[in-house]
């Protein structure tokens, strides 16, 4: 079966697509057409998580996204300029706020930074985590009826699973918001710069 694509912006034009739209849009953010990359600098105090071991709710950062319906794959590769811990930036699948996906490196300050997919059902969020050291990432994630797979990799490696889950919200290929998204959970300061955002259908979506 052929790969279609059904969506993908390379951030080559000062305006974005009309198609994405901003939820908790940060106040810092911008297209920079000579390096054709989304320039995203988060608020401070943004997160999305909900309750569990930390006990806290969290559903302000920012994410830029489209309506997708069906079996699909999305795929972003982003470059990272974190300053505090927690500082995060990748894809999110969202259907309400207790129930989404969501894939980044996370920051840290005094041991190694961790790439990592958050899966909240039920308004409990919980965290997988593999140690990260580069500077560059892409993030990958499948979904297949309500299941997704979650995949990662540094450039010209092989795609490596991070999470294979189900959401619980997600009724019968019903339509979801997917996009990039990105955080400061502790100070602002951080930046993000993603290189494109692809959504494809087809063979392996």
């Amino acid at each position: 079966m052929q790969m279609n694509t059904i969506f993908e912006t390379l951030f080559d034009s000062a305006l974005l697509d009309p198609r994405l739209e901003w939820m908790n849009p940060p106040s810092r953010w911008a297209v920079d057409v000579k390096e054709s990359v989304l320039v995203v600098e988060p608020d401070t105090e943004t997160d999305f998580w909900q309750r569990t071991h930390y006990g806290f709710r969290a559903d302000n950062g920012s994410f830029l996204h489209l309506t997708l319906e069906g079996d699909f794959r999305m795929h972003t590769r982003v470059r990272l300029q974190p300053r505090h811990r927690y500082d995060q930036a990748g894809l999110m699948v969202r259907i309400s706020p207790d129930c989404w996906i969501k894939t980044s490196v996370e920051h840290e300050t005094e041991q190694p930074s961790v790439v990592g997919a958050v899966v909240t059902n039920f308004a409990y969020s919980d965290w997988s985590t593999q140690e990260f050291h580069g500077e560059a990432v892409e993030f990958q994630i499948t979904r297949t009826g309500a299941d997704y797979v979650v995949q990662w990799r540094e450039a010209g490696s092989k795609w490596l699973q991070l999470r294979m889950c189900h959401l619980h919200e997600d009724h019968s290929r019903s339509p979801v918001l997917g996009g990039l998204y990105a955080c400061c959970p502790k100070r602002s300061g951080f930046v993000a710069k993603f290189e494109h955002l692809a959504v494809h259908t087809g063979a392996g979506a």
